[in-house]
């Protein structure tokens, strides 16, 4: 591990690149401000694999840990698994042998069991890529060949969890499959996308997966789309030259419900852009990044992450004092953009991968090259921001569902709010909970309270209701109907089929309601801010 201060970074002139010696005189500070750079672990390009590209997605495991991949290296020289200790200690869990995947570009998703998943675009049974599992004690297993077939080939990023349990993701050929998967590895092809995506996909707080391409749409330089988890896809928004092209990274949803991202190339000064783009499709450039200039960086491949002051802070592959990437910040509404540090080769450069914005509040990545091997390097980012908590892998849940929460000291908590009713508890560690919203619970932030300060959620998770039961189970318009269930605190709609009633919620459990004009038989249906509940049996109108 190499911990850089300010005044030290400014006397480093050592570098790994000749070409990093034609720029050194364009820039002296790599670290800004109170941000503080660590070089958390150099890859050697062989042991430990080398050149993470993107997406490159880091996990956070429930031990706290960091988990990816490298695109080369290892035993084989085929690519490989890691794990790194948040002071970067790192130990290769799985080497790739080509039967059993190679070049695993897209990164490591944590899903609901505790275990890894992620894909590799080549080698398996068939040659088409595969998707694996492994523990975080190292054990490997590929639970799915592609074919080349209905099922598509060659996926270049990994499948994320949904709110169901499975996972989904994309392929990178045969016209790009999006698929779910099971855990146990049974895949279903939902739909064809029109364009591949570079990526991860993300999951709305609407349930749907929204995503980009670098290529398609009515300019040919990329597209923003939904797909739902039936398989229905629709383009949100079509990017242009003129406001940003070729969007490589995720999108992320942030705090106010808006997807926040970045254009490689292009945009008003032809380095790229950061954007804002709404749920109904409305795209705001906030920043446009100077191709002329580039000491402010250009061409960002990798999405943002949003930190507990409210700000996006994301990487850009080039430009900045050593012409090797910088990493900024800015807020939502495009004001406040700063460059917060260069890389400077020698302790990384090109930083091609997906940003971790981890529980503790830093934020860590990886380098496509530079370091001592200039195999590229592992970092973190002390930014001053908050620690939190993070549940995973779903965003809304039922009273009773258990719902895992990432965090930090969690062995210390003594509750866990749901917005602000209750819910139960059992700790894993310090790194891990498991929690179920009790009856009570709302929709909201998640808290944890801790001796040291309580850790909350940095977005709203939803307390979905649930309609349990009616009586009478028949009547005439105007007839008294009571419903019972749970989380019907805030209730904004009672529906008899299509038709709206009058209503009043008496608690939690219970809202009582009459059958409106109109009403026809068929199901009872409740709206909340968690979503909605639909009975399971008809009421019979007569």
């Amino acid at each position: 591990m190499r911990k850089q201060t300010i005044s030290q970074r400014k006397l480093l002139r050592l570098v790994v690149v000749l070409v990093f010696l034609v720029f050194l005189g364009l820039g002296s500070g790599s670290l800004l401000q109170a941000q503080t750079y660590t070089d958390l672990f150099d890859f050697d390009g062989t042991n430990h694999g080398c050149c993470a590209i993107y997406p490159g997605t880091l996990a956070q495991g429930r031990d706290g840990n960091l988990y990816g991949t490298t695109t080369q290296g290892g035993a084989n020289s085929r690519g490989a698994i890691f794990k790194s200790t948040l002071t970067g200690t790192v130990t290769v869990l799985h080497s790739f042998a080509l039967t059993d995947g190679a070049a695993p570009q897209g990164g490591l998703s944590l899903a609901g069991d505790g275990n890894f998943y992620g894909a590799a675009p080549s080698g398996g049974t068939d040659s088409a890529g595969v998707i694996f599992k492994i523990t975080p004690a190292g054990v490997f297993s590929v639970i799915y060949n592609f074919t080349r077939g209905n099922d598509g080939g060659f996926p270049k990023i990994s499948p994320v969890p949904g709110n169901d349990g499975a996972l989904y993701g994309a392929t990178g050929v045969g016209g790009s499959i999006f698929y779910r998967i099971t855990t146990a590895g049974v895949l279903t092809p939902l739909a064809t996308l029109p364009f591949e995506t570079f990526g991860p996909l993300t999951l709305g707080a609407d349930g749907k997966f929204y995503g980009v391409s670098n290529v398609g749409g009515t300019g040919n330089v990329g597209t923003a789309f939904s797909v739902t988890t039936t398989g229905v896809i629709k383009t949100i928004f079509n990017f242009a030259a003129a406001t940003g092209s070729l969007p490589y990274g995720p999108l992320l949803q942030a705090a106010d419900g808006n997807f926040y991202g970045t254009a490689y190339t292009a945009g008003s000064l032809g380095g790229g852009v950061v954007f804002k783009l709404t749920p109904a499709g409305v795209y705001t450039v906030l920043h446009s990044f100077n191709s002329t200039d580039r000491s402010q960086g250009i061409n960002p491949t990798t999405g943002l992450v949003q930190g507990s002051d409210g700000f996006l802070y994301g990487v850009t592959s080039a430009g900045g004092a050593h012409l090797v990437g910088t990493m900024f910040k800015i807020k939502t509404d495009g004001s406040g953009y700063a460059d917060i540090l260069d890389f400077d080769g020698s302790h990384g450069a090109v930083p091609y991968s997906q940003p971790l914005l981890h529980t503790d509040g830093k934020i860590y990545g990886l380098t496509n090259s530079g370091g001592v091997h200039n195999d590229g390097v592992l970092y973190s980012v002390a930014a001053g921001l908050k620690p939190f908590i993070k549940p995973l892998p779903l965003n809304q849940a039922k009273v009773g569902t258990p719902v895992g929460i990432l965090g930090q000291n969690l062995s210390t908590a003594t509750k866990v709010l749901f917005g602000t009713g209750a819910g139960t508890f059992t700790t894993v560690g310090n790194g891990f909970m498991n929690a179920k919203p009790a009856v009570g619970a709302t929709t909201g932030v998640i808290t944890v309270v801790e001796p040291g300060g309580n850790l909350v959620s940095p977005t709203i998770f939803k307390i979905v209701p649930a309609l349990l039961s009616f009586t009478p189970t028949s009547g005439s318009v105007g007839t008294p109907v009571t419903l019972t269930g749970t989380s019907f605190t805030g209730a904004t709609a009672v529906r008899f089929g299509t038709k709206v009633a009058t209503f009043t919620v008496n608690s939690d459990t219970q809202i009582t309601t009459q059958v409106p004009n109109g009403a026809l038989t068929g199901k009872i249906s409740v709206t909340t801010p968690g979503g909605s509940a639909i009975s399971t049996t008809n009421f019979t109108v007569e």
